[in-house]
């Protein structure tokens, strides 16, 4: 009984570590006519982003990047959160892959 007060007691001490982490920056991404905007989203380098992704159209779209590792449904007029990052420099394209022809787009890290 005693250790196990230990250690929660030691648990709590932690909490403050973890609990005050600022949460990663947001970038806003749509889906409009089965087209990203913008198509080109500039974030910055060495930080862990939040992609929120907002799917205004009636039907489902993918957001799909090889580069990033991601595969994500967006729900029809839902919205989605997607972490990437830390990333280097660079452009890193994706793709809805429900309708690919029209849906494009890249981060480019600065």
């Amino acid at each position: 009984m005693r250790s196990a007060m230990i250690l929660g007691l030691m648990g709590l001490a932690a909490l403050p570590a973890w609990a005050g982490d600022p949460e990663p920056p947001a970038y806003h991404l749509a889906i409009s006519d089965h087209r990203f905007e913008p198509a080109e989203l500039a974030i910055p380098s060495g930080v862990k982003v939040r992609l929120v992704i907002e799917n205004r159209d009636a039907t489902p779209e993918e957001f799909e990047s090889y580069e990033l590792n991601r595969e994500k449904i967006v729900p029809a007029k839902g919205t989605i959160t997607v972490f990437v990052g830390p990333l280097k420099p660079g452009r890193y394209p994706f793709f809805g892959e429900f309708h690919e022809a029209t849906a494009q787009g890249a981060l480019v890290v600065r």
